[in-house]
């Protein structure tokens, strides 16, 4: 009969070849090769938090400059209140500021995170940052040499994945996406409205059967094309389905069609008429449109916004689309909102904590 000793170490061996399996594959750099004024964009994120918490909440953590601009990512109405609940698992995008250097993107500027007693840098990654970072970024981005070493009232830049590239040839939003346990790519192209090829090819994926449960891929989302002038400020605005963003100093809001593919923009309600600009097309209003027959319809669509010390000028043009012209229907992209999704890429440390208890029972015995 084999001994207790003999027999803890056994299992010890077992449940830590399980959290092997059930450890996530951790964060990766996305690749960021876009130069001179496309080497700056707006990338998203689809955080998942451990714990319940509030959309007030996210936007600290993330330090969103606007509650408005995280309504926005997730397609939310402009009077959800601050302390709306997010659930435990529920997925929240995150629009941020990326920049792209080396080869790689990251966030610009923020968020930075203030370091508490006993924290690591691994568990700020892991623990707060849902593992879209590693701990070896982290220390990179702050000139950390030894990362054991971080202290209490510290602040770090934390070095989200993004990028402002091109896919094949096309403009995208790029989304950060943790992988559920169970995902597979074709469950997740699919999902995203995107080919699988694609998204195995943008993240270095041969073998489909690789994917792990945490690991953080590079989604490419569809975004719309728009008639916005290259002279305008807000010049590459790039939306994808499911979300709205508020541009021309919030005066205008833009959504992407899921029939058109175009960016759909009018004035954004609630906003006092005195603060912006009139958006017009002669007589008709911005994001209005008017038929002169039964095949014709002519639209008044956003083009961009200019400012000087004097004036501040919301851009229009009047388009024309023929209305008998059959069209074929475009990818599906997901809505927008929150998510749950069966994360259990914390569940490894439980396991490898059980694994080291065990282990240490077993040498006392």
């Amino acid at each position: 009969m084999a001994r207790p000793t003999s027999l803890l170490l056994l299992l010890c061996v077992i449940v830590a070849a399980a959290a092997q399996l059930l450890a996530p594959a951790g964060a990766a750099k996305f690749a960021c090769n876009a130069r001179g004024g496309a080497a700056r964009c707006q990338s998203l994120l689809g955080y998942t938090p451990r714990n319940a918490t509030t959309l007030a909440s996210v936007m600290s953590l993330f330090q969103v400059r606007s509650f408005r601009s995280l309504l926005a990512a997730n397609g939310l109405p402009l009077s959800t209140p601050p302390s709306r609940p997010v659930p435990a698992r529920a997925t929240v995008r995150v629009r941020f500021a990326c920049a792209c250097s080396a080869g790689h993107g990251a966030s610009m500027h923020r968020p930075f995170y203030k370091v508490a007693p006993g924290e690591t840098l691994d568990g700020i990654a892991r623990g707060v940052f849902a593992g879209f970072v590693t701990y070896q970024e982290i220390a990179a981005a702050n000139n950390i040499s030894d990362p054991a070493l971080v202290q209490a009232g510290q602040e770090l830049h934390i070095p989200l994945p993004c990028s402002c590239d091109e896919v094949e040839g096309a403009a995208v939003v790029h989304y950060a996406h943790l992988v559920a346990a169970g995902s597979s790519t074709s469950g997740i192209a699919a999902e995203f409205g995107t080919a699988e090829e694609t998204l195995m090819s943008l993240n270095g994926i041969r073998d489909p059967k690789s994917l792990q449960a945490g690991q953080v891929l590079d989604v490419p989302l569809r975004a719309c094309s728009s008639s916005i002038s290259n002279a305008s400020i807000d010049r590459g605005l790039h939306v994808p389905n499911g979300s709205y963003i508020l541009t021309a100093n919030n005066c205008v809001l833009c959504s992407c069609s899921s029939s058109t593919w175009q960016l759909e923009c009018h004035p954004t309600k609630g906003l006092s008429s005195s603060a912006c600009p009139a958006a017009t097309c002669g007589d008709l209003a911005l994001g209005n449109s008017s038929s002169s027959t039964d095949c014709e319809s002519k639209t008044c669509v956003y083009a961009g916004y200019t400012t000087t010390t004097a004036s501040f000028n919301i851009l229009t043009n009047l388009t024309t689309q023929s209305l008998c012209d059959a069209a074929g229907a475009p990818m599906p992209q997901p809505s927008a909102g929150f998510d749950l999704q069966s994360g259990v890429q914390w569940a490894y440390l439980a396991v490898l904590s059980i694994c080291f208890n065990v282990a240490l029972v077993g040498f006392v015995l």
